[in-house]
């Protein structure tokens, strides 16, 4: 009998220390044309949901933010904007094609000096205890193989007081939304992620990570297991993407 662990990619069961690797191949694929797609699978619509993360964020300047799975940087942009000179972001993801494409893109358009770029799983941030005011990730949790080991590792980087925003899709809450977005998902994403970036395969999965990924109720619960506290979610666009929010005591 084996002892390995299992976990989802998609709807497959794989081995663990598996889906990293598996993961990773679909964002090399996906990298150069990730922000194309993200506009037109969401009609342009991710960039409400980005900028209704970052106006609950409260950050000020002078404060520090870690964007995990960052990938090309949308938000990381508009928190350096706020932060100023005398704060920091580090825009942090695991999967080396889509930090380079977030890093080119940033530094084209003149962000340097309060920015920086790390490799790093969000499982095993390398930053010490108490070093920022704000983690942010979007659209990265999913993908994450132990989701609750990662939550505990932002707590841990988070500074007391300190603020987790998670935005992620989610469950829609209307059955006829759901529906239509069930088709929309399986049928429509695979077939322009083929037309646009010349690959179904990850856009199916993204489709089947989505399914698999822990509704709103049971995340919030999952941010209370790791420690966070005054946790609350917010549905957007009826609930196919929730943003979570929790704090650091």
């Amino acid at each position: 009998m084996s002892d390995k662990r299992t976990t989802h990619f998609g709807y497959r069961e794989v081995d663990e220390d598996a889906k990293a690797g598996l993961v990773a191949n679909v964002f090399h694929s996906v990298a150069g044309r990730y922000d194309l797609m993200n506009d037109l699978m969401s009609g342009g619509i991710h960039r409400i949901w980005k900028r209704f993360t970052i106006e609950l964020s409260a950050v000020r300047a002078g404060q520090s933010v870690l964007d995990i799975a960052g990938g090309t940087g949308d938000l990381a942009a508009k928190f350096a904007d706020i932060v100023g000179p005398t704060g920091r972001v580090v825009l942090a993801d695991i999967n080396e094609s889509m930090l380079n494409v977030g890093r080119d893109k940033l530094l084209d358009h003149g962000y340097q000096g309060n920015l920086e770029f790390v490799q790093a799983d969000a499982q095993y941030l390398p930053f010490p205890d108490d070093s920022f005011d704000c983690v942010s990730i979007a659209f990265g949790l999913r993908n994450v193989t132990d989701k609750a080991l990662a939550l505990r590792s932002m707590l841990r980087v988070l500074k007391p007081g300190g603020r987790l925003l998670v935005l992620e899709f989610s469950k829609p809450v209307n059955p006829l939304l759901e529906k239509a977005y069930d088709s929309y998902s399986f049928r429509v994403l695979p077939f322009m992620g083929r037309l646009v970036a010349g690959d179904s395969d990850s856009y199916q999965y993204l489709a089947e990570s989505i399914r698999m990924h822990p509704d709103q109720d049971t995340l919030l619960g999952m941010l209370e297991d790791a420690g966070f506290v005054n946790c609350e979610y917010h549905n957007l666009t009826g609930g196919v993407v929730a943003l979570h929010r929790g704090f650091k005591a």
